[in-house]
């Protein structure tokens, strides 16, 4: 089972997220709030917070043990749209080291605690994924019946296909595709078709 299938439209999500909530949402809220008192000393502050923080994410995620930094790393910018990235980082890095327990253990805290709902969505279903992978089929169930965004919805089908297969439950993995399917999952993701077609001549 691919734990990243859809790899290019969850890191669209990530890059839509930080266009719509950069440093301009923070600033926006204190205008509302304070004024325009020690604005500019605010401005200022903010924008060094933002640089800092954007540079040490930098570092962070071209070093080479960004897995073994990143606890170091999340600590330090808890709170932080970048500690919520760092734990996406470790855990792809995770993977890619077959340490899916660590890789649960970071897509868990960026669930808890991102607070956009598509990034959270994305969080969850790369859990799901690794808690399959875990051997751990009925709580990567649960994990995709947490609320999400309705443009998930085809995503969560369709994993939940992917692990009906893996525990031999063909019948049951063929309905959640045709979900996806139903959902609009061809959209984004052509090889859905080809699961269904597989398990459709499976049955003949």
């Amino acid at each position: 089972m691919e734990i990243y299938s859809t790899e290019e439209q969850q890191a669209e999500a990530i890059k839509r997220f930080f266009r719509e909530n950069g440093v301009s949402l923070a600033l926006g809220i204190v205008l509302g709030l304070g004024g325009l008192y020690g604005w500019k000393a605010y401005n200022a502050h903010q924008i060094d917070v933002a640089d800092k923080a954007s540079n040490a994410f930098n570092t962070f995620v071209e070093s080479e043990d960004a897995l073994a930094k990143s606890d170091a790393f999340i600590a330090d910018n808890s709170g932080s749209n970048y500690a919520v990235l760092a734990a996406f980082v470790a855990a792809k890095e995770a993977v890619e080291q077959k340490q899916l327990d660590k890789a649960a253990e970071k897509l868990t805290w960026a669930a808890e605690n991102v607070k956009n709902e598509e990034l959270k969505a994305t969080a969850l279903l790369r859990l799901a994924r690794v808690q399959a992978a875990l051997g751990q089929a009925d709580v990567a169930f649960a994990t995709l019946e947490q609320k999400m965004p309705e443009g998930f919805a085809a995503q969560v089908a369709e994993i939940k296909g992917d692990i009906k297969l893996s525990l031999g439950d063909e019948a049951a993995a063929r309905a959640a595709y045709q979900q996806a399917v139903d959902k609009g999952g061809l959209d984004n993701n052509p090889t859905l078709q080809t699961k269904l077609d597989n398990l459709a001549q499976a049955a003949n």
